[in-house]
This record gives structure tokens, C-alpha cells and sequence, in this order.
């Protein structure tokens, strides 16, 4: 690998132009007269596209505006020392040390981590201040080099106090700024990505983890730069009191972080106020009520990725996919019955819905007057919505498989799914399909030159071309038929005794792992119904209800035993989430039981489970329907009848939380007397 910087890429002390985009300009140009990219333009509005995104500038008198561009054939460091400093963005003023990293499109690994490593280097004090003593253009190469490895290492400084002697004079100024969680200096872990990967991931990765060891606190960084990462111990994560995502793109993984406290922010706040991100992660472990990462995937977070089984695995790219899929669900759903709500009486009104926003407009009202204008306008984007259900599945399940390259044929083979009448059970067969063969795709060795193109055109063009063609050819028809004896199996149980036993069914899934894979089973089941649902087919919203109503059921029953019929039976902390366990599943939130259900799992879930078949029956039995696929009884609107859905949940809230009080008090009752007494011995933490 040939040296990232040489003298013929710095200038020192040099006016490479008035503002920010003459100086990334010059430095393109520099790169290009170097012999080390082909063209200055196309460097430029690859760079500049980049600072578009977000200013580069940082604090200190520090730019680093960077790209990957495909104009680039040698990866490079451009500097330049700028007298006067030019405005790049920077909250304290004009930067006068600027780097231009410039990086081919296809940059291998190490070239990738050489850029990192300069990032991190621009922490460094002693690093900026080297180059602004520097006299020559070759001591700023050393300088550079020196940092990034390829030149002489600069010599260790010895640390001024062992890793012993730091954790325990840590713990006090932790204590101090308020930053301690029950007592002890609080655990938090963070993940930092920016666009590129390149520079300002790490470079917030080291903020951080320099700020939280100021604060004296316990903070581990995974930085998802470009070159890839390292994902942090599954046994840190569940340590950890809350999260921070300094981030411009998705964290990979999520589901890792599930139901930690989360912070979220830019990554370059990151950089510029990384005290301020942890002392906000601080005060979300103690908030109860704190934004949380989706719990869609808490089951498997318990593990390293590369250390899940085959059926680990699986599980969690279904449930990546479902994940995805719900925001698309909830919004259309919601605008549905919005819908509705306007319509009124008029159920032929959905039908005309389309016809009506393209035929009219707020000052040429169709007939029936502004509410079916209204009406109209609501159903048409929420079924727009509803209609990328099967499509997102099926891309995002495709793309917990082969990452970004996946999401292209898998929403394709999602789109085929639904023009073949295979439904969700399709989507879920052409999201696999396209994913494995995405990820096959991406194994191949192929020339340099093609590496660039592969993941925005070879890869979708070939793993469409496997999936939906399988789709096409094989499977589509199969699974077509299917969904036909699914849906007219359920069709004929509306207004049946037998509906019943589909509503036990489902309350027993829904409330049999509190959020976990069985429970999004049900929900995925019933959501993805909703795409077909009709005035004239009603029983994909007698499905959506008991599920939501039963899911419903375990936090309100926790809430209700532990705050009110028998608050002795639980250990204040459980009074405390029984407080919060209200709102939540109120708010259609199952995973408001978990802190229960992990501490009494043998106790909680079977009586969550008799609660929640009695809900689904009752939910079934008075033919409530919901239009809204989630919102709990804040979506009142979208049920029908509203009285059954209420009666439903109290009486399984209220079977749940008589059962779960007779089992504490007479099954097992010796060893929580053991428990209480242990926890009443310890002191309560001032």
C-alpha cells in the first residue's frame, strides 16, 4: 500500500481560497495533480455532497471534509494549514488545519482504517498542535504518518496512574456530577456512525470514551465506521444502564440494544458534546418513562451475532423485518381510520377514495362535503402506506441478511409477493430468497474495477433477477393458494363459535413471551391482514383486535397487582415499574411486563397467558374490531364497538392479576420470603 500522504499534498501556510468550497477545490485539485485521482470535479461533488449532509468543521480549528469517490485511485490525505482559517462550520470559530481524506469507492479494509485512525488523531492535542508548529511540508508528513502507522510510532506516554488507582478515584467525580446509577458510577455503552464511516465515527468514538472517563464513568464505544466493527459483548450491553447513538445513518443490529434507555443525536454532537450526551444517558437510566430502544428483538439480544444458531439467526431477520415493516403498518393504519372517522355512515365512500383526491380539492369539494374530502384524502395515503407492508418485509428481512445490497430485491421480491396474491407468507419467501442470494452474490471475487459497481447494480440486478424469478416460476402460485385457504378458513369462523378459538389462540401468543418472537408472530399475522381488510371483509380487523387487546393485558394486570390489589406481594422496585406498567399497556406496550416476568417468570407468564385467552375470546366474542394496528386505547377512534374492547381487557387484566397474586401467595411463597428478606438486609443506597 503506497503512502497515504506525501509533501506534494500539504500546504502550509497557504489562502487556498474565501470559503469552504474553494479550499476542498484546491485540495481536490492537489490530489489530482498528485497522480492520485483522475478527476478534481468529480472529487469535489463527491466531498461537497458530504458537507451538504453536515459541516465538517470541529471544534479546536479543526476541518475534515472527506469523501469516498470513484475518481479516486490511490486512497489520500490532502492538508492544508490555512492562513486566515476559513469558516467550515464549527461552533468556535474558522478552521485553520484542514484535512481532505479521500478515499476510492470500493477502498479495501486497511485503506479505510488508515483514514480512522487519522480521525482519532485530531483528538489528540499534542497531534494538532504538531502540525501547527510544523515548519516543513515533510515534518507534517511524519507527523501524520507517524499517527496513522505507516511511519515511526511517536514513543508511549507512561500512564500517570495504574487502571487500579483510576477506578477507584473514577467512582468519586462520577458520584460528584450526579453521574452514578444506584450508587455506583453508571455503565453506559454508545455506537458512533457517520455517513462515510470514515472520520467522524471514530472521532466521536474517542470524544466519548475521553469524556467518560473524565466523568469517571464505565463507557464502552462501537464505532460502525466503513471498514466494518467490532459489535460490543452481548454481556456488556445487558449491563449497561442506557445507550448512546451518535449516529447519521441506522445503528446495524438494534435489536442488540433493545429496551435499554437510549439517547440519540447527530454524530458530530458526538464530538462537540459528548459530556452533555452522557450526562443526558445518565438521567434516561433513572427515568422510567425514557425513550427505549424498540423491543422488537429483545429476545435474541442475548447473544453475540456470530455465536447464534441457525434458528437464532432466522428468528432475528424475520423479526429485523418485521420491525421495519410496523412504522409503514402503524401510519397507514391509523390514516385509514382517520378515514373512516370521516366517512361517517358512508361505507361506500373508501372506494371513491382515490378517484375523489385526484378529481378534487379543498376548493372544488366532491359531493358529501369537506369530510369526505377529508376522508378520502386520509384513506388514500394510509392504503399508499399500507401497500409497501408486504414490499418493506420482505427488503428489510433481505436486508438483516446481506446488509444495504439486500434492501433493492428484497423489496422487489416483496412487490412480486403481492402481484402474485402470496401475501405476507410470499414476502417473508422472497425477503429469504433475496437475501441469501445477495449475500452469495457479494461473496464472488471479482476484479477491482467491478467492486464498485456491485453493490448498487450488480448485486440488485442479479439477486432481483434469482428471487422474483423463483417467485414467478415456483413458489408465488403454492403460497398464492395457501393465503386463499387461510383466509376463507378464517372467513368462515367470522360469526361463529369457532372465531372464539382463533381469539384464545392468539391471546396465548401474544402474551407468551411479552414482545418476544411468538408474540410478533401473532402481531405480524394480524397487521399484515389489514392490507386486505374490506367493509366487506371485516375478520382481519376482529384478528387486530384481539391481538392488540390481549398484548394489552400483561402490563395492565402487573400494574393492577402491584400497585393496588396487593402491593405487599412485590418488592418496591416492582411497585415502581407497576407505576410506569400503567401507561404502557395502556398504551398497547407488552413489554411493560418483562421487569416482572424476569424476575418471576414461572409465576408471571402463566397467569399473563390465562388473562390474555380470556381477552382474545371476549375481544372475539363481542366482534370487536380495530382499524389501527397499534396505539392501545389512545386509538379509540378506529374500534368498534369500544365497550367490548374495554370489557375484554378488564376482565383478562383482572383474571391475570388474581392469578398472579394466588400464585405468589401459595406456589412457591418460601423462596420470595427468602428474596424479600435478602432485599430488606441490603441498604438502600443514599
Amino acid at each position: 500500500m503506497s503512502d497515504t500522504i506525501t509533501p506534494g499534498l500539504v500546504s502550509l501556510d497557504a489562502t487556498l481560497g474565501a470559503d469552504k468550497s474553494e479550499v476542498i477545490r484546491s485540495l481536490a485539485a492537489r490530489v489530482v495533480a498528485e497522480g492520485r485521482a483522475t478527476d478534481a470535479q468529480a472529487l469535489f461533488d463527491d466531498a461537497w455532497a458530504r458537507e451538504e449532509k453536515d459541516e465538517t468543521g470541529l471544534p479546536g480549528g479543526i476541518a475534515i471534509p472527506h469523501a469516498k469517490s470513484a475518481a479516486v485511485t490511490t486512497p489520500s490525505l490532502a492538508f492544508a494549514r490555512l492562513k486566515p482559517g476559513v469558516d467550515f462550520g464549527a461552533p468556535d470559530g474558522d478552521a485553520d488545519l484542514v484535512f481532505l481524506p479521500a478515499a476510492p469507492a470500493d477502498a479495501a479494509e486497511a485503506h479505510l482504517a488508515v483514514l480512522s485512525k487519522l480521525a482519532r488523531s485530531l483528538m489528540q492535542a499534542d497531534f494538532t498542535a504538531g502540525l501547527r508548529a510544523a515548519t516543513t511540508d515533510d515534518e507534517v508528513v511524519a507527523i501524520v504518518q507517524a499517527a496513522i502507522g505507516e511511519g515511526t510510532p511517536a514513543p508511549a506516554v507512561a500512564p500517570a496512574a495504574s487502571s487500579t488507582t483510576a477506578a477507584t478515584t473514577d467512582a468519586a467525580p462520577a458520584a460528584a456530577a450526579g453521574l452514578a446509577v444506584d450508587g455506583r458510577p453508571a455503565r453506559i455503552v454508545a455506537v458512533t456512525a457517520c455517513a462515510t464511516g470514515i472520520a467522524h465515527t471514530f472521532m466521536a468514538a474517542d470524544a466519548l470514551t475521553a469524556a467518560g472517563k473524565k466523568a469517571g464513568i464505565d463507557l464502552v464505544v462501537e464505532p460502525q465506521g466503513s471498514s466494518g466493527y467490532q459489535a460490543l459483548p452481548a454481556d456488556v450491553i445487558q449491563g449497561a444502564d442506557a445507550v448512546i447513538f451518535a449516529t447519521d445513518v441506522d445503528v446495524r443490529e438494534p435489536q442488540r440494544f433493545a429496551g435499554k434507555p437510549v439517547v440519540r443525536s447527530g454524530v458530530k454532537r458526538g464530538i462537540e458534546q459528548p459530556g452533555q450526551l452522557i450526562a443526558e444517558a445518565v438521567a434516561a437510566a433513572k427515568n422510567p418513562s425514557a425513550t427505549r430502544v424498540g423491543g422488537e428483538a429483545a429476545a435474541v439480544a442475548s447473544a453475540p451475532a456470530e455465536k447464534l444458531s441457525w434458528g437464532a439467526r432466522i428468528q432475528r431477520i424475520l423479526l429485523t423485518g418485521v420491525s421495519y415493516m410496523i412504522p409503514f403498518v402503524a401510519g397507514g393504519g391509523l390514516l385509514i381510520a382517520l378515514g373512516f372517522l370521516f366517512f361517517g355512515d358512508d361505507y361506500t365512500a373508501p372506494d371513491n377514495a382515490t378517484t375523489v383526491i385526484v378529481q378534487n380539492s379543498l376548493w372544488d369539494l366532491p359531493e358529501g362535503g369537506l369530510g369526505i374530502y377529508l376522508g378520502s384524502v386520509a384513506f388514500a395515503i394510509g392504503a399508499a402506506s399500507m401497500g409497501f407492508l408486504v414490499s418493506a418485509l420482505a427488503g428489510y428481512i433481505s436486508f438483516a441478511i446481506a446488509d444495504r445490497p439486500g434492501i433493492a430485491p428484497g423489496f422487489v421480491a416483496g412487490a412480486i409477493a403481492v402481484t402474485m396474491n402470496a401475501g405476507f407468507i410470499g414476502g417473508i419467501v422472497g425477503g429469504l430468497l433475496a437475501g441469501v442470494t445477495a449475500w452469495w452474490i457479494g461473496t464472488w471475487r471479482v476484479p477491482r474495477w467491478l467492486r464498485g459497481l456491485m453493490p448498487v447494480a450488480i448485486i440488485p440486478l442479479l439477486a432481483s433477477i434469482v428471487a422474483s424469478g423463483l417467485m414467478v416460476l415456483f413458489l408465488g402460485r403454492p403460497i398464492a393458494t395457501l393465503m386463499v385457504w387461510l383466509t376463507d378458513w378464517l372467513n368462515e369462523l367470522a360469526g361463529t363459535s369457532g372465531i372464539v378459538v382463533v381469539g384464545i389462540v392468539l391471546g396465548l401468543m401474544m402474551c407468551f413471551d411479552l414482545g418476544g418472537p411468538v408474540n410478533k408472530v401473532a402481531y405480524a399475522f394480524a397487521v399484515a391482514g389489514l392490507a386486505t381488510a374490506s367493509p366487506e371483509n371485516t375478520t382481519p380487523y376482529l384478528i387486530m383486535a384481539a391481538v392488540m387487546a390481549a398484548g394489552m393485558v400483561p402490563p395492565l394486570a402487573m400494574a393492577l397487582a402491584s400497585t393496588v390489589l396487593a402491593r405487599n406481594l412485590f418488592p418496591p422496585v416492582e411497585r415502581e415499574n407497576g407505576k410506569a406498567a400503567w401507561l404502557l399497556g395502556a398504551a398497547f406496550i407488552s413489554e411493560g411486563a418483562i421487569p416482572f416476568a424476569a424476575a418471576d417468570p414461572l409465576r408471571v407468564i402463566p397467569a399473563s397467558l390465562v388473562g390474555g385467552a380470556v381477552t382474545g375470546a371476549l375481544s372475539m366474542a363481542f366482534a370487536v374490531e380495530s382499524l389501527a394496528p397499534h396505539g392501545g386505547i389512545f386509538v379509540f377512534f378506529a374500534i368498534d364497538p369500544v365497550w367490548g374492547f374495554l370489557v375484554a381487557i378488564a376482565a383478562g387484566t383482572v383474571v391475570s392479576a388474581l392469578a398472579v397474586i394466588a400464585l405468589k401467595k401459595w406456589v412457591g411463597r418460601k423462596e420470595l420470603e427468602q428474596a424479600e428478606a435478602v432485599e430488606s438486609a441490603v441498604p438502600v443506597a443514599a
